[in-house]
Formats: structure tokens, sequence, C-alpha cells
């Protein structure tokens, strides 16, 4: 293989749809031209990929539509290494948390050029946490980069606060999700003494635990108006799950953060951008009687399969949610998740993790990309 570089023409057109708003999405025209010509890079550079690819008939020159452009399952990265390049030469390693017995294989996304990663996570980030253009103390509940080294979120929290979060924003945690207590409650104390409003970041089970905690103490705080909180992830069957709205609930309760200002994010080691609760940019633009639902950026679309044949669901059914990427130009672009979701007006409904084993369309594709990665090495 030559040595892999995106086109400078491709890498501007990706530069441009960064900067577009969440009300701007690439047309489809313009959304199919991009992901094609990234389909081709990655074919030229992705030896596992392109294995994958042959073996289904589903070349550059025979895909004519970003829809055909085929998607590896999430279980992939934990088998193969699927980046346009030599793995050794990534600019950052990412792997998934796995179990909590650490016998799971990790998946591993390779990030060959993390300039294209900050460029695809800050500004929807800003559009979404801080459609305001406030520039917040920002208080994490996520360790720091270097507490936790391939943790993408982790990374995406820091970069966060280093670019967008202001000079007296903070870490509050040393380990997945045991919150540094006393420290933040002093900081929390020292907001509304100062009426600065905050940004809390964590983890769903990180607020969760922390909440439980507050509450066996009897501790409380009346933040000041436009705090905001971003929770990310669910709660993996913990014993400690709660619904969704209680845990805006408990915010209003124990924070005095509102509904309104309460963000969840979704995102994954497998992608490099992330969907975003629109509430908060609802309430600061006035759109009104719009219900809640997670927004991508510009360059992502979604689609809903059917977990047994991977084909799309008609609009307003259930199934796996399969996102295209165009920020993932270095790895791969199309993404088979076993996420349960449906595709409503303006976004996305995220409603699970589908239980129990590999859906039957995921676990045939894995089979197949395998099959065509052993015969390449043959």
């Amino acid at each position: 293989m030559s040595e892999p570089r995106l086109p400078a023409d491709v890498r501007s057109e990706l530069s441009a749809a960064f900067a577009r708003s969440p009300e701007q999405p690439l047309d489809d025209d313009a959304f199919d031209h991009l992901a094609r010509r990234i389909f081709e890079y990655q074919f030229a550079h992705n030896g596992p990929y392109a294995a994958y690819c042959e073996r289904r008939a589903r070349t550059p020159d025979r895909v004519a539509h970003w829809t055909e452009i085929p998607a590896v399952p999430t279980a992939a990265f934990k088998e193969v290494a699927l980046i346009a390049g030599a793995p050794e030469r990534a600019e950052a390693v990412f792997r998934t948390s796995g179990t909590t017995q650490g016998r799971e294989r990790r998946g591993t996304h390779y990030i060959a050029d993390i300039a294209l990663y900050h460029g695809a996570l800050l500004p929807h980030f800003a559009a979404m946490l801080l459609p305001d253009d406030a520039r917040l103390v920002m208080l994490s509940l996520v360790p720091r980069p270097r507490e936790l080294p391939d943790s993408s979120l982790a990374h995406m929290i820091a970069t966060a606060i280093e670019s967008l979060g202001s000079p007296s924003s903070g870490w509050y945690a040393s380990t997945a999700h045991a919150v540094h207590e006393p420290e933040l409650h002093e900081a929390l104390r020292a907001a509304e003494r100062q009426g600065e409003p905050v940004c809390l970041l964590g983890t769903s089970l990180a607020f969760v635990h922390w909440f439980e905690a507050m509450r066996a103490v009897g501790a409380v705080h009346r933040l000041p108006e436009g705090s905001r909180l971003m929770d990310t992830g669910g709660f993996k069957g913990r014993r400690s799950e709660i619904s969704r709205e209680a845990l805006r609930s408990d915010s209003l309760e124990l924070l005095g953060i509102p509904e309104s200002h309460c963000v969840n994010e979704y995102g994954m080691t497998e992608m490099c951008s992330q969907f975003y609760d629109a509430a908060l940019r609802d309430h600061v633009l006035r759109r009104t009687g719009v219900a809640r639902r997670m927004v991508a950026p510009a360059w992502v679309r979604t689609r809903v399969m059917d977990p047994e044949t991977l084909e799309p669901v008609a609009h307003g059914r259930t199934g796996l949610l399969c996102h295209y990427d165009l920020a993932n130009a270095g790895s791969v672009t199309a993404v088979q998740t076993e996420d349960i979701g449906e595709e409503v007006e303006g976004g996305i409904l995220v409603l699970g993790r589908a239980a129990g084993a590999l859906p039957r369309g995921c676990s045939l594709a894995m089979e197949e990309l395998l099959a065509a990665t052993q015969e390449r090495r043959a």
C-alpha cells in the first residue's frame, strides 16, 4: 500500500462540514460525494476493511450511493485493526471499557489523525452544550486522560475543557466512577457564592452514585442560573440503573439544574463524532413544542436496520442504529451498532442495547469480515 494520506480536497471539504451547525446538515448529494471519496481512500489503505468490501462485492467502482458503503459491526473493532495505514502510526488509540471482570476483549479504535478528531468534536459540543456562547467553569466527573489514557471519553472531555472551558475548570475524579466529593462540593459552593454558572460533565453512572451520596448526607446545591449538566452513556444494567427522567429530576432537586439544561450525550469509542440531546439548544433558540431527541452533527447520517437482515426498516419502526460518520475518515465511516433506536423528526431516539447474543445480522457480518481477513492473510 502507498503512504496513506487523506486527499487535501477531502480534508478541506470535511473542515467545511465541521463548520456547519446542526440545522445545516450536508444535503444528500454533498454527503454522498464526500462519503464515497472517503470510502475510496479507506478501501485503498485499510486492508482488513478492503478485504471485507471485496468479499461483499462492494468496491468503490460498484458503490453508487453512500447507503451502499459496507458497514462493519462494532464488534469488528475487537478483532482487527481498522485503520487507513499502519496501527503503530496512529496518533491516538482509544479502547472500549469492556466488562467489569476484564475478560472481554476490548474494541480498539486507531485514530490516524487527532486533528481531524478534534475538528469534529469541538463544534458540535459547543453547538449543543454551549448554544448561548457561554464560557463556563467546567467540572469533570471523568478522570484526566493521563489516568485513563485509552479512554475516548476522558480525551473528549479534556479537549472540551481545555478549548472551551474557563481557566477555573477542573477534574473531580481519579477513577471511572469515583467522584472526589468534598472537593467537588467546595467548587460548587464557590460557584454559588460568586453567582458563576458551571457545566458538570460525567458518565450517567457517576451522577447516579454521586446523587446517592448527596442524599445520604443531605447535601443540596442551588447552582446559578445557566448552569448545566452533560451525562454520557447509559447504565449498562448496573444495580443503580434509573430512568433518564429520574436523573433529570435528581439534577433539579439536588443541584437546581432544570431539565432543559440536562443534556445526554451519545457516543462510542468506534466513532469520532457524538450525538447530543437537543433540549438545551431548543431552549436557547426558543424552539417550543419539540420533543427530546438526539441530534447528530451535520456530517453524520444514521439508518435504522433490521437486526436479522441489516436492511433498513420503515420510518417510525425500531431497529439497530447504523451510523455513517465522515469524521471516521481514518478508519471506517460506516459503523453498525448493537444499539436499538428509531428515527424521529429532527434526530433519533436511542432506546438501549440489544440484549443477549450478538444480533444475527451483526453476527453474519462479523463472520464475513473475519473470513475475508483470514483469506487476505493466507
